[in-house]
């Protein structure tokens, strides 16, 4: 049995971002936020449900996960599998902009409801060793969370380091499902008798993709492998570029310093002559250019 790699935008997108099967986004955010008893998310409405998406218009293409719950809270939620740069500053960037959004004529801010940002990456972006972690806007003073319109949750996949035994919470589980999906044949015994996995596992069956879908999930394959492969090259005349730099500056640096040494030499052979024959040292120093102290040292 092979399954998609839920890494791929377009996996992710078929398997959490489902009208059909809500229940598998719920289940994800609830586990992410842990939410539980009033908080729990029981529904949620999809603001751009999942279509297989033409290959042309991929750049027009929305291909992460915006939702709603009943309360008018709004989640995005992104997967990011190259690093590419600025991902917090980009974080803060779609959040800020679902937030506004929602402002509607005549300014009425009471109507703005929070938005969570949950970004899932495959790549380090903190220095802390958890895999996943959870950002507020605090009271420095108090520490208590005054502006609570804004919450972001990053998840760093290199950091997640659980074997299928070590599998306790059912984030757990979603995360290895996310980063380890890909290498499975069998549904792992772990994930058998929960709803929402059996659902996500039978969405990643590429048996029951169409064809266009199977093109587009090869041709985002294909595109990303070529984005890095370009990087890398980049990256490799960069350096290979600043080595030839390196040593040409270092050759013009060693001949800068060799002639000036040449010129040294030369001027206090002529130094000690003129010290040899008698000449005051006042004019040893007029006729060298050398300091007092040096000709003192001859």
């Amino acid at each position: 049995m092979k399954f998609a790699d839920p890494k791929n935008d377009l996996a992710f997108k078929k398997i959490f971002g489902s009208s059909e099967h809500k229940n598998i986004l719920i289940s994800f955010l609830n586990s992410v936020l842990d939410f539980k008893n009033e908080k729990t998310i029981v529904d949620v409405e999809l603001a751009n449900p999942y279509q297989v998406p033409k290959i042309p218009e991929l750049k027009e293409t929305i291909l992460d996960i915006h939702a709603t719950n009943k309360s008018g809270e709004k989640f995005i939620v992104e997967m990011q599998r190259k690093d590419l740069g600025n991902f917090t500053k980009r974080s803060l960037y779609y959040t800020s902009k679902a937030y506004v959004e929602q402002l509607p004529r005549g300014n009425d801010y009471t109507s703005l409801k929070k938005v969570y940002f949950i970004g899932i990456v495959n790549f380090e972006i903190f220095s802390s060793h958890n895999y996943i972690s959870r950002h507020l806007i605090i009271n420095q003073e108090n520490a208590k969370q005054d502006l609570d319109d804004f919450e972001f949750v990053f998840i760093e996949l290199p950091k997640f380091k659980k074997e299928l035994h070590e599998l306790q919470t059912i984030l757990d589980k979603w995360i290895y499902f996310i980063k380890y999906a890909s290498d499975l044949t069998l549904i792992p015994k772990e994930y058998e008798t929960i709803e929402e996995f059996k659902e996500a596992f039978e969405i990643a069956k590429q048996t029951s993709w169409d064809s266009e879908e199977l093109k587009v999930y090869e041709y985002m394959a294909l595109k990303e492998f070529d984005e890095i492969n370009a990087l890398r090259t980049a990256e490799e005349k960069g350096l290979q570029k600043g080595i030839q730099k390196g040593i040409k500056q270092g050759l013009e640096q060693g001949i800068e310093q060799g002639i000036e040494k040449g010129k040294q030499e030369a001027q206090l052979d002529i130094a000690r002559n003129l010290l040899k024959n008698g000449v005051d040292k006042q004019t040893v120093i007029a006729a060298t250019g050398l300091s007092e102290e040096l000709i003192d040292t001859l």
